[in-house]
């Protein structure tokens, strides 16, 4: 009875490792005729022994890469009313200087408000291609690592008489 439920833990791990293995696109041909459950048998002692080896699971969903949150720092109209009330202030202290400090300040407000909306716009952008590389990044280390486990469980595979592809 206990070596059945070995069996089965063990066919259900194997099968988690083959889909694994199929999803990285390895063809695995057991050359020295090796049985069914000896093939199971080694294919999860060398994805153990891969994972291990590069400290990769391929069967973990948190090595994926992750689209960082889209949190923004603030708006572009946020960016357009800061500087349209920084610009109204510095107006307004103008205007009163030449005589009319309502009109400064619309004036002020009016240029500050466009350029508030311009940095921000500008803010918002750089902000989107850092995540953009961001993400590239990750991709690269994830499919770095990825090969790197596909080496060392290939490797394993070979050692132990099955012809990899």
């Amino acid at each position: 009875m206990k070596r059945m439920a070995y069996l089965l833990i063990l066919l259900f791990i194997t099968t988690c490792i083959m889909e694994s293995a199929l999803a990285q696109g390895l063809i695995i041909y057991p050359a020295k005729g090796q049985s069914q459950e000896q093939m199971e048998k080694d294919k999860f002692e060398c994805h153990s022994w891969a994972k291990q080896q590069t400290g990769f699971d391929p069967m973990v969903a948190s090595n994926v890469p992750q689209q960082p949150s889209t949190q923004s720092q603030g708006s572009v109209a946020g960016g357009a009313v800061k500087g349209a009330a920084g610009g109204a202030l510095l107006g307004a202290g103008i205007g009163a200087v030449a005589g009319d400090a309502s009109k400064g300040a619309a004036i002020g407000a009016a240029s500050g408000g466009g350029l508030g909306g311009i940095r921000s716009r500008k803010q918002k952008k750089q902000m989107e291609q850092a995540q953009q590389q961001q993400v590239k990044q990750q991709s690269v280390q994830y499919n770095q690592k990825q090969s790197e486990y596909n080496r060392a469980y290939s490797a394993c595979l070979e050692a132990k008489g099955y012809t990899v592809k």
